[in-house]
């Protein structure tokens, strides 16, 4: 059963909640994050991305930059920015996003959860890419973005929200990107004892967003644990940061696909091939999103075409071999393209459902020969992938919109 506890939080005061929120310290490079810190001196960027602090000339990964990031926080919490919860508690946090709204639980979830497998992965991840938050984890004694995560849809949980939802924010601000973040404190001993009594129950959480930061606040607890060997399970170095949201209020947006070059073939020649698997029909100038499981879009020369995965492929059983983003690599990118590896290829690129249609005609018209608009990974697939023990390929899921850091800040000690 999942152990999701209140805690201490460090937040910030109400009247710069705004200034400080910021989007995720990985959706940015070196340049734009600068840029951004900049632009709002008290953005959050400024502690999750301390190299923008220093000069361009210290390396991103240094550890002056972890040292930096450290100092910033504590000056941060020294002035009043900060201010420190005398109580454990939970946050009630709610995004809107297009008039669609999302609402979970601020929390922290048991790194033992994580390593028993109550809280279930569906992605890999990269070891270079860990150090950097186990530096700053660690350095920091802080955690200070919140993982995403998700569980099936609990009425209790769901029955609490709703009553605290009912009272005074305190924070309520549109972010410049239109996202609208509400938060609510929850105190009061009776809805923590049934939040946490109500999460007690759940066998099963699962990891939707943040799989790279829950893999280095677990690492940075059990070094911590080798630190303390008389640890007791109770110290926060035990939990991480988590955001926990009910999957009937998630949207997944597709992870779309882009080719630079059609592997030495003529578009002719690209085009009967992928009709050995594939119903191709062209559509026009018109662009084309598929609006159904096992369809694509495709962007070839200045037309769109819709593909449709033919009916001997629908059959497939395997949560991981039916999933459309491996039914394109599997009967398409690799065999025609000649994309091996996705993880590794640099002929192929990621572009986020979110930049729409009209980022991959833009990148055909300048860099790529041939993309893809795919239909969303469901959290109905997420759960199967995970629940099976099993691994979704590179780039399956994009969710928006993105969680906040600075907000909500977890001290390990």
């Amino acid at each position: 059963m999942a152990t999701v506890k209140p805690f201490f939080c460090i937040r910030p005061r109400a009247d710069v909640a705004d200034r400080v929120a910021a989007l995720p310290y990985d959706v940015y490079n070196r340049s734009e994050a600068k840029k951004e810190t900049l632009r709002e001196p008290l953005s959050f960027l400024k502690i999750d991305r301390a190299e923008t602090q220093l000069p361009d000339t210290v390396d991103s990964y240094d550890s002056s930059v972890y040292k930096k990031a450290r100092e910033l926080l504590r000056d941060r919490i020294q002035d009043g920015t900060f201010l420190e919860d005398s109580e454990e508690c939970y946050y009630v946090y709610e995004l809107i996003m297009d008039g669609r709204s999302q609402t979970g639980i601020v929390a922290c979830a048991s790194i033992d959860d994580y390593l028993n497998n109550v809280i279930m992965k569906h992605e890999n991840t990269r070891e270079d890419k860990e150090i950097d938050r186990i530096n700053h984890v660690d350095i920091c004694n802080a955690q200070t973005g919140p993982i995403f995560l998700a569980y099936r849809s609990c009425a209790v949980i769901g029955e609490v929200v709703s009553e605290v939802r009912k009272e005074a924010p305190i924070y309520r601000f549109t972010a410049v990107d239109g996202i609208t973040h509400i938060v609510w404190r929850v105190s009061e001993k009776e809805r923590i004892h049934a939040i946490q009594e109500a999460f007690a129950g759940i066998d099963r959480i699962y990891i939707a967003d943040g799989h790279h930061r829950a893999a280095s606040a677990v690492k940075v607890g059990l070094k911590r644990r080798k630190e303390n060997l008389d640890f007791t399970g109770k110290e926060e170095f035990n939990y991480f940061l988590s955001v926990l949201f009910p999957h009937d209020q998630l949207k997944i947006l597709p992870y779309n696909r882009a080719v630079k070059d059609l592997n030495g073939l003529t578009k002719e020649e690209f085009l009967r091939k992928a009709g050995e698997h594939f119903t191709v029909s062209l559509v026009g100038k018109k662009a084309y999103s598929p609006k159904k499981k096992g369809t694509f879009g495709m962007y070839l020369d200045g037309d769109w075409y819709a593909l449709a995965i033919k009916d001997a492929l629908k059959t497939i059983r395997d949560p991981v071999a039916s999933m459309d983003v491996s039914l394109l690599q599997d009967y398409l990118l690799h065999p025609i393209l000649g994309i091996g590896d996705p993880r590794v290829d640099e002929r192929i690129d990621f572009i986020g459902g979110i930049r729409g249609n009209k980022e991959l005609e833009r990148r055909g018209n300048v860099d790529i020969a041939v993309a893809f608009s795919m239909y969303p990974t469901s959290i109905t697939e997420l759960f199967e992938v995970a629940d099976a023990g099993m691994l979704m390929p590179p780039k399956s899921t994009w969710f928006e919109p993105k969680l906040r850091s600075g907000l909500f800040i977890h001290k390990l000690s």
